[in-house]
């Protein structure tokens, strides 16, 4: 069964070449549906992934979890995720993206049912730890499709571009879940993503493609004659790729790779600073500035929007700059440093500044989540795109479980300023390691 079952997942074999009338007719054809079907698959992943947060208060009211027992589903559900998109993104350079991301969307919808129904906190917390294992499967398949159907030079512009599907499924989300649960009941913030995602997975399966080759078509570089300088499959004039190994993906193109671990590193603490405000914003707005149930969600929205431009802008902005994500994303974090001590200093009463300081480091931290991920193509094989992808947001989850962990802990033991005051410190070590990366280039 289970070798069945490994065997349904496996990639597709490259069939025979199509005639260069068909290629040159099918091939913007398929980039733009795996383009498309990644995008708003993705963006899926979302509205079952951070529905948590924008209704985290009522349903710590509800069935009287305290802050810690909030935090501590948070915390969980950013180790499970970071292991989840280590081992998926390992697993996923071996499958074919199409069955694999449709299959975890459809995973994940139904922990989001089931978490829904339960009432009790460790049912909560196990359900919740599992949603964040699978959630694991979405961005690595997207790695991969987009690795191997856009070349080098196109990838900072493509990847901004898709990369909006965070801001739109993160934004969306808030407005879905605190709806929801604001006129049926906090179980629907669950209920209606799980829904949608359901319905995600079924246009997954039927849109997305594997690569090229498996659909009689030639690798990107040969299409675009958009070979890296040290490639070999330009030198020897190869139609066909070689799979990587399971170990050369994990130790070759990962543990052994000093740019991983430095674009890693850097992403713990660019995590820390996005999901503070994704976490806990809605949570901060109610309890300091005097937020409602759906203006604590509408902040959610503002941060997420706030990215969508800037991503595009600063994703062209590095391909027109050789390459260089680090220079981009150390130039972006800047801002965020400044726009924290402006929540901290805005006294209530002034909602609508944070709203505005909420967007302004919206506009400015997302460049660094996609570059970040784009920085760790560059300097990989895009055999091991997923793998990559996985070891960097594994650091990224860390992150995400410090924040939740310690922001819980903060505002508890101390206050909400002292807690920002922490995520101000991350901000500045992200400067300090950016700094390290300015002139790195992609690879060959």
């Amino acid at each position: 069964m289970l070798q069945k079952l490994i065997h349904w997942f496996q990639p597709k074999a490259p069939i025979p070449l199509k005639t260069p009338e068909e290629i040159k007719l099918d091939y913007p054809k398929f980039r733009f549906r795996i383009l498309e079907s990644t995008f708003l698959g993705y963006t899926t992943f979302y509205l079952v992934r951070n529905n948590f947060s924008p209704v985290s208060k009522e349903i710590g009211e509800a069935l009287h979890y305290t802050r810690q027992d909030l935090g501590d589903m948070l915390a969980v559900t950013a180790i499970t995720y970071g292991i989840g998109k280590f081992i998926m993104g390992a697993l996923s350079d071996k499958s074919d993206p199409r069955k694999f991301m449709a299959v975890g969307l459809a995973l994940t919808a139904i922990l989001n049912f089931s978490f829904g129904f339960a009432t009790t906190y460790w049912v909560h917390i196990i359900l919740w730890g599992l949603n964040g294992l699978v959630q694991g499967m979405g961005w690595p398949p997207c790695g991969r499709s987009l690795g191997h159907w856009y070349s080098v030079s196109e990838r900072g512009k493509t990847f901004a571009f898709w990369n909006i599907a965070h801001n739109i499924g993160g934004g969306l989300v808030g407005v879905i879940a605190s709806q929801s649960a604001a006129h049926l009941g906090w179980e629907y913030a669950f209920f209606v993503p799980g829904a949608i995602a359901l319905a995600g997975s079924f246009y997954l399966y039927l849109r997305l493609a594997d690569t090229p080759q498996s659909v009689g078509l030639p690798p990107i570089e040969e299409f675009n004659n958009d070979y890296p300088k040290e490639d070999p499959n330009k030198k020897h004039g190869a139609v066909h790729e070689h799979e990587l190994s399971m170990r050369q993906l994990i130790v070759a193109n990962v543990l052994l790779n000093k740019y991983i671990w430095l674009f890693a590193i850097i992403n713990f603490f660019v995590y820390i600073i996005r999901y503070s405000l994704i976490d806990w914003g809605p949570t901060y707005l109610k309890e300091v500035k005097g937020a409602n149930l759906t203006s604590g969600g509408f902040s959610t929205l503002v941060l997420e929007f706030g990215g969508i431009g800037s991503t595009l802008l600063m994703g062209w902005i590095s391909d027109k700059s050789g390459g260089r994500r680090g220079m981009v994303s150390l130039l972006c974090i800047v801002p965020i440093l400044f726009a924290f001590l402006g929540i901290i200093y805005n006294p209530p009463g002034n909602i609508w500044i944070d709203f505005v300081l909420f967007g302004v480091i919206g506009l400015f931290i997302y460049p660094p989540v996609m570059l970040l991920g784009v920085a760790g193509l560059d300097f990989t094989s895009k055999k091991a795109v997923g793998t990559a992808a996985g070891f960097i947001g594994l650091f990224g989850s860390l992150g995400r479980t410090a924040q939740g962990k310690g922001m819980g802990y903060l505002v508890d033991n101390y206050s909400w300023d002292v807690a920002l005051m922490a995520i101000v410190a991350a901000t500045l070590c992200a400067i300090i390691l950016l700094a390290f990366t300015w002139n790195l280039r992609p690879r060959g």
